[in-house]
């Protein structure tokens, strides 16, 4: 599912205009980006919660070469799944 796909599926399921579901999915985004900038948790009870985590700089091998590199260390975007969307899925 795309974006436009998933703009059609919340216009339909909430009964929004497609343009007002639009708005709504690029303010959950813009309010979700600057949350995890903040490294703040999001948490939505039933679907799941977003975390940013540190990731240690380490070494690794260019698959190529096979020659030792040094990857950085970076913050990353973690999704956990709760226990509503774990379950409607399996």
């Amino acid at each position: 599912m795309n974006k436009a796909e998933l703009i059609d599926a919340i216009a339909v399921n909430s009964g929004l205009s497609k343009v007002d579901a639009k708005k709504a999915l690029d303010g959950f985004i813009t309010a979700a980006t600057g949350a995890l900038k903040g490294e703040d948790r999001i948490s939505l009870v039933g679907f799941g919660s977003f975390s940013v985590s540190a990731r240690a700089a380490r070494n690794g091998r260019n698959p190529k070469t096979g020659d030792v590199i040094k990857i950085a260390a970076k913050k990353t975007i973690r999704f956990k799944a709760g226990a509503e969307l774990s379950s409607s899925v399996n």
